[in-house]
């Protein structure tokens, strides 16, 4: 079977994926990236730079940079994919199936309206119905998403939030297959003791005391500034907060921070980096309000590396990978009543972090790159 992948660039969360897929012998894959080679490097707004991961995203399968004619090329709006020559490449290549991600570009839009009862069209999305509103937009938006699904023949679903959204949309149970959204477990795992005690001993922050992280884009989404405002108010001793990232909201964040000898802020950190980092924390916050946090491939990453996690309701991995109780907590995003109360549960014990910490790393043991790859395989096969 020959699959056509179609996506906008390479990220660390899929080309593992890819690898996979290609090793199956009775499938042979190639990636058509929309975005155009300059995504190799591509300026990320919310980072507000340049973004050139340090691990390896092109190795292991075969891939095509798609000519790209937008004038404002990019990921972050419908218009910033524009392919004139990606249906004509994909049928020379000869595909059997499409596996496409998101729908909200142009040609991607284009491509499985083209192809749909042509070949079987595949689809992987992780959108949710969290930040769902009523009112004439909203019904608007529902009759154009049912009428954009049904050129899917098959969708794979990251989570439950996600599996609802689909359903709310149109297609079916027989036409859904769980496929988690995963992050390199081994490597966030691996022991990084070293690196993180002297990420720790650069902040002055003892083995005894309690260090909070939080680790993404600066930015409204996701609601930094209600973690830092919550941890003023607890004004806990022997207890930090690290921000590690850059964006918009860098600068105000950087100064409320220096009022405070215990918040500390490090720039954007690569990926090579970022396990030793988590390891170096206590908890692992991420405080998103949305709109738009469908999942939160961070928490992912914390659990991995053995940490306990508090998250908002509004994160789409929060109903799949927190246990209150067990791994970590949930609270009412945009609230700082909620998100103190919830900090002070925590902070209560320090060794009892330890163990949520151990219970998360076991919790995220099967939102793997070889579930989803293995999802993807027998949904192919099944259906061929």
């Amino acid at each position: 079977m020959r699959l056509a992948i179609i996506t906008t660039h390479p990220v660390q969360y899929y080309a593992p994926v890819f690898k996979l897929l290609q090793q199956h012998p009775g499938l042979d894959i190639k990636v058509f990236y929309t975005w155009g080679k300059n995504a190799v490097e591509k300026f990320d707004p919310g980072f507000r730079k340049i973004v050139e991961w340090d691990t390896p995203l092109l190795d292991g399968y075969a891939y095509e940079w798609v000519k790209n004619t937008s004038a404002d090329p990019g990921s972050h709006h419908f218009n910033g994919i524009i392919n004139p020559t990606l249906i004509d490449d994909i049928k020379a290549w000869q595909a059997d199936a499409l596996l496409v991600y998101g729908w909200a570009y142009k040609s991607h839009l284009k491509l499985i309206r083209y192809f749909k009862n042509r070949i079987p069209v595949y689809f992987r999305g992780d959108s949710t119905l969290l930040d769902n509103r009523k009112g004439p937009r909203a019904i608007l938006r529902a009759v154009f998403l049912k009428w954009v699904y049904a050129y899917v023949d098959h969708a794979f679903y990251v989570g439950s939030a996600n599996r609802a959204y689909f359903k709310k949309y149109g297609l079916k149970d027989n036409q859904l297959t769980f496929a988690p959204h995963a992050i390199d477990n081994g490597r966030f795992a691996a022991d990084k003791t070293g690196e993180a005690h002297k990420i720790r001993e650069c902040f002055s922050v003892d083995n005894s005391d309690v260090l909070i992280l939080f680790a993404g884009k600066f930015e409204e989404k996701k609601s930094p500034q209600l973690l830092l405002d919550a941890f003023i108010t607890l004004n806990m001793s022997k207890t930090h907060l690290l921000f590690v990232g850059d964006g918009i909201l860098g600068p105000p964040l950087k100064h409320k921070a220096g009022n405070y000898p215990n918040v500390h802020v490090l720039g954007f950190q690569n990926q090579s980096v970022m396990p030793a980092v988590y390891q170096a924390c206590d908890l692992f916050c991420l405080p998103s309000k949305g709109p738009g946090e469908t999942w939160g491939l961070s928490v992912n990453e914390a659990m991995a590396a053995g940490k306990p996690v508090l998250v908002s309701d509004k994160c789409g991995c929060a109903i799949d990978l927190v246990r209150q109780g067990v791994n970590g907590e949930i609270f009412e995003s945009d609230q700082t009543d909620s998100i103190v109360a919830k900090l002070s549960l925590l902070l209560k014990n320090k060794a009892e972090l330890k163990i949520l910490g151990l219970n998360a790393k076991h919790e995220i043991r099967p939102w793997s790159f070889s579930h989803q790859a293995n999802a993807i395989l027998n949904t192919l096969f099944n259906e061929k």
